[in-house]
Formats: C-alpha cells, sequence, structure tokens
C-alpha cells in the first residue's frame, strides 16, 4: 500500500518498507554509496590468501621435517583445521550480526584475522619440539578461520546490502568485485608470495614459510580505519532483529526449502575449488619432478591467475544474464571442461604438456569462478529478507566450509584410489567427481527464484507480509531512530488522512 492509498483510505500500510524511499533514492553521493561496499566486501581477501598460502606452506613443511610431518595427521591438519575454525565464525557472527551490528561483528573478526594471523607465522613449540610447533600451528589456524568466518555473514551481507543503494543495473558487479573477486585476488597472491620469497631465499626455508603467513597481517590492518568510519546498511536499519525476537520457526518455514538449495550449491562449489587450489603445487610437482621449489609454485601461480578472469567476466555477465541463469550455464560448461581434461589427462600429465596442462586447468577454474564461484554469494545474499540475512547466509557459507573441509580429505583418498597422484587414474578420478558434481549443480540452481537488481527490497516486503499474515507484531522491527520515523511518518499519515475526511 502507498502513502496515497493511505491518505485516500485512512489506513495505515502493513510493511514500513512503503513508508520508506527506495534505496536507490537515499540522499548519498556516488562516494557514499561505494565505500562501504568496498568497506565490508575486501576483507575476503584475507579468506582467499590465507586460504591458499597454506598449499606452498604444507610443501615447504613436508621439505623441512619430511616423514616427520607427512607422516602423521599434521599435514591433513594444517591445511584444513582453518575450515572448521570458519564454520565457527560463520555461524557466531551470523547470529550477531543479525543480532547486534554488521560494523561490530565486521570490527571483531578483523582483530582476530590481525592477531592469529601474526600468531600463525610466529608458531613454535615448547623447548624446540617439532610436534609442538605442529599443534600450535594447527591451533592458532583454527583460530583464525574464525576471523575468517566472520567475513561472510558480516562483510558479504554488509557488502550486498550496501550494493542495493547502488545505480540498479550494476549492484551485482560491484558486489562480485569486492567480494569474490578479493577471494581470487587473495588465491593467486597467496601462491605468488612464497613463489617470490622462496625465489630471494632458496636455503631458509624456515623464513619462507614464516613470512608468507605472516604477510597475512596486512590485509586486515588496511581495513580497519575504513571499518571504524561504517554506518549500519540502511536496510538493515529499516529491518533488524536487534529490538524484538526473530520469529525462527516462521523463518523457517518461509525460507527453510530454499536454504537447503543454497547450502547445497555452495557444498559442492567448496567441496571442488578449495582442494584444488590447495593440491595444485602437488599436481605440478608430480608433472614436473625436477622443477626447483620456486618454479613449482610459478606454475601454481599461475593456474591460481585463472581465477582472476573468470572472476572478472563474471562480475558484468551477474549484471547482464542474472545470477541464477550465469551460474547454471557457467558451471555446466565447466563441467564439460572437467570431463575433456579427464579424457585427455594420460597426454596432459606428461612434463612436456606443463603448458597446456596449465591452460586446460585454468579454463576449467575460470568457468567455476564465472559461474558458482561469483553467484553463489549473490544468491545466498539476496534470496532472503535483511532480517534474517546474516544466519541464513552463514549456514549456507557454513555448509560450503563443510564441503571443502570435507573436499580436503575425500580428494587424497580419490587419488588414492586411483592408484596415487603420480598415476594417470589418480589424476583423472577428482576430475570426474568434480565434473559430475558440476552438472547436479547446475541442475539444482533452477529451482531456485529469479533473481533480480531489486531483490533485496522485494524479499523484505514478501517477508514482511508473511510475518504479518502470521501475527507477528512487526513494529519493533529496524533500529530505534528507524521506529521513530515509523511513527512520526504513520501520525502524520493518518493526521491528513482525518483532517481530509
Amino acid at each position: 500500500m502507498s502513502e496515497k492509498d493511505v491518505k485516500t483510505s485512512g489506513s495505515v500500510p502493513e510493511s514500513d518498507v512503503e513508508l520508506a524511499p527506495p534505496l536507490e533514492d537515499l540522499e548519498k553521493s556516488r562516494w557514499e554509496r561505494i565505500w562501504p561496499t568496498i568497506a565490508c566486501g575486501a576483507g575476503l581477501f584475507s579468506d582467499g590468501y590465507l586460504q591458499s598460502v597454506i598449499g606452498p606452506v604444507n610443501t615447504i613443511l613436508g621439505k623441512i621435517y619430511g616423514a616427520e610431518y607427512e607422516n602423521n595427521t599434521a599435514a591433513q591438519n594444517v591445511s584444513s583445521i582453518a575450515f572448521a575454525g570458519t564454520v565457527v565464525g560463520q555461524l557466531v557472527f551470523g547470529y550477531t550480526s543479525d543480532h547486534y551490528s554488521r560494523k561490530m561483528s565486521l570490527m571483531v573478526s578483523t582483530i582476530i584475522l590481525f592477531v592469529f594471523a601474526a600468531l600463525c607465522a610466529g608458531s613454535y613449540g615448547a623447548g624446540g619440539s617439532v610436534g609442538g610447533l605442529f599443534s600450535a600451528l594447527t591451533a592458532f589456524r583454527f583460530l583464525l578461520g574464525i576471523g575468517i568466518g566472520g567475513e561472510y555473514p558480516a562483510g558479504a551481507v554488509g557488502c550486498a546490502e550496501a550494493s542495493g543503494e547502488l545505480k540498479e543495473g550494476h549492484r551485482n558487479r560491484w558486489f562480485v568485485l569486492f567480494t569474490n573477486c578479493q577471494i581470487d585476488f587473495g588465491f593467486v597472491i597467496g601462491v605468488f608470495v612464497p613463489m617470490i620469497v622462496t625465489l630471494i631465499a632458496p636455503h631458509n626455508l624456515g623464513l619462507v614459510w614464516r613470512l608468507s603467513l605472516g604477510l597475512g597481517v596486512i590485509p586486515p590492518l588496511s581495513l580497519i580505519y575504513l571499518r571504524l568510519k561504517l554506518q549500519e546498511p540502511e536496510s538493515y536499519s529499516r529491518e533488524s532483529f536487534k529490538n524484538t525476537k526473530l520469529p525462527y520457526w516462521l523463518a523457517i518455514k518461509f525460507y527453510g526449502p530454499r536454504l537447503l538449495l543454497v547450502s547445497a550449491i555452495w557444498f559442492i562449489y567448496d567441496f571442488l575449488t578449495y582442494p584444488f587450489s590447495i593440491y595444485s603445487s602437488k599436481w605440478i610437482s608430480v608433472i614436473q619432478p625436477h622443477a626447483s621449489l620456486w618454479q613449482t609454485f610459478g606454475w601454481s601461480t599461475l593456474v591460481n591467475f585463472f581465477y582472476v578472469p573468470g572472476a572478472l567476466l563474471g562480475a558484468f555477465t551477474s549484471d547482464w544474464m542474472g545470477p541464477r541463469k550465469a551460474l547454471s550455464i557457467f558451471v555446466a560448461c565447466q563441467g564439460v571442461v572437467g570431463f575433456i581434461m579427464s579424457g585427455c589427462y594420460s597426454y596432459l600429465q606428461q612434463p612436456e604438456y606443463i603448458g597446456a596442462f596449465v591452460v586446460v586447468y585454468g579454463i576449467f577454474l575460470m568457468l567455476g569462478e564465472m559461474g558458482p564461484g561469483d553467484n553463489i554469494g549473490l544468491v545466498a545474499s539476496k534470496t532472503c529478507a535483511t532480517g534474517v540475512r546474516g544466519q541464513y547466509y552463514a549456514i549456507a557459507a557454513a555448509v560450503g566450509k563443510i564441503g571443502a573441509f570435507v573436499g580436503g580429505y575425500v580428494f587424497p583418498v580419490i587419488e588414492a584410489d586411483g592408484g596415487g597422484s603420480d598415476t594417470i587414474r589418480g589424476g583423472q578420478y577428482p576430475f570426474y567427481v568434480a565434473s559430475s558434481l558440476c552438472f547436479l549443480s547446475a541442475a539444482l540452481v533452477w529451482l531456485l527464484p529469479t533473481i533480480n537488481q531489486d531483490t533485496i527490497e522485494k524479499e523484505d516486503r514478501e517477508f514482511r507480509k508473511y510475518l504479518i499474515a502470521n501475527g507477528f507484531d512487526i513494529s519493533r522491527m529496524g533500529n530505534v531512530e528507524w521506529q521513530d520515523k515509523r511513527r512520526a511518518s504513520i501520525d502524520s499519515i493518518t493526521d491528513k488522512a482525518g483532517n481530509e475526511s
């Protein structure tokens, strides 16, 4: 019901949204609209860097400590434990970002990232114990993961809400540029840095892995000032449940089936992406067994670089095609390339064809970014109402990270079932599994609703109508300032309607 209808009928609109101007009509400059998108989303660079750098660090620790590292659980724990911490962080910060503050949640996660990135670099075992070193690094990586997890429900969700205030037709690309593109830049830099440090100090591998991890403090440190200046997104100010009890059962009935679909798609994407990123240096070292360590990292950098053009192109296709169509088409194409790579693996794994391996594998990764990489975050952040967005997004992202955690353990088993990573079947099997899951993901996405440029405001309206229809009092939704504005608007409208009657 519009304000005009209220004046005519003397009734009060059922939705606060109808009393407020559209987000894109707010009186803000272009910079005031853009910089919150940047400040909220750019922290995901830390996720990409800190998850990617552990692949080279794992390789270096194996070279330094040999069987003592590789023949126990340390290698798998150091690689994968951050995923467990990330799941905890996503769920905790998903709750706090909905019930307390997007900004506060962001600041806490930023501080955690800074502190534990530094502690990871300084890991030390009591009395010089090697086992103690591995245990300390594992513990710090878990706690670091909690900080990474906070970047998803607070940072990415805040970025999505801030992008809703931008010009229609450009909103998806800004979200993608400062969420998934940041993760992918982190993937590249996370292998490039160890390559450069190894080239500079090839005989001091202890320095290489510590410095590579230690540089992870720079991204969160660089964002502290911007995030201190942040204000809560306008849609959050209007729609949050921080001053009333969130009706969880109604939210589950309204969004539960949709959340299951989004979570399944994200599980598949992370199940494939993170293990492929971590194990790329290992596969290249098998194909090029006599390459130096820095050369192995160099090839891995080139492989990871293919994420970037895929993410950048996907940012624009998300606006042109819509997230649902773009996700489905490009993930299906990724599946086709994966099957081609499986069929040609006997040739691609030969040392003289390392260039062809990198290019085909890079195209496989690039298509993954154009599809689910760029669009799964859009889907998760724009298929629910603002009041539950933090927890909705957190659950979907947490299921995704569980997929990454599972993939980190399952991929070596898949390789082993094929005879090991140094055999043809051992190299083919991961791509067979990945390609099959790509087609499953392409089918699942068509069960989701269409996502348009104004979906955030549309979802808020639909959820409010559903709450009202089920007897929930929406008058306490939003922050105190918004509630005061709402009451003043309603009083003004009803007074005018009464005078006219």
